[in-house]
């Protein structure tokens, strides 16, 4: 990889154990869970009526979804917790580096966002 000052450095397995420590926490000495294992608990405390709808609707959003293979192995990951009836689809959306702040700015455009807002006197 040549860095802008034209410097030239080698980028070995660190590229890759990185972005591993986003589904293995323990990789780095952290004892919190597993990016999969967090959709499965978010999953787990909404309404079960509406469970299969969203595991069938993981959408990754954001700059580090980018990661290459990211979301194939989240899927591999989210289909080996999910129960064996459910099917598990992760959404990559290629303006997913924005989605936030596309969301943010559809929100924001709303004529009914005055009344989700809360003021600084609030």
């Amino acid at each position: 990889y040549e860095l802008p000052d034209g410097q030239v450095i080698t980028v070995g397995n660190e590229r890759f154990r990185c972005t591993e420590a986003l589904f293995s926490p323990e990789f780095v000495g952290s004892d919190e869970r597993g990016l999969a294992e967090l959709v499965l608990d978010s999953i787990g405390c909404c309404d079960v009526d509406i469970r299969a709808d969203l595991w069938g609707n993981v959408v990754l959003s954001g700059g580090s979804s980018l990661f290459s293979g990211l979301a194939d192995r989240l899927s591999k990951e989210l289909c080996a917790l999910a129960p064996s009836s459910i099917r598990v689809k992760v959404i990559a959306p290629p303006e997913r580096k924005y989605s936030a702040w596309i969301g943010g700015s559809i929100l924001g455009s709303l004529s009914t966002f005055e009344s989700m807002a809360i003021t600084r006197e609030e």
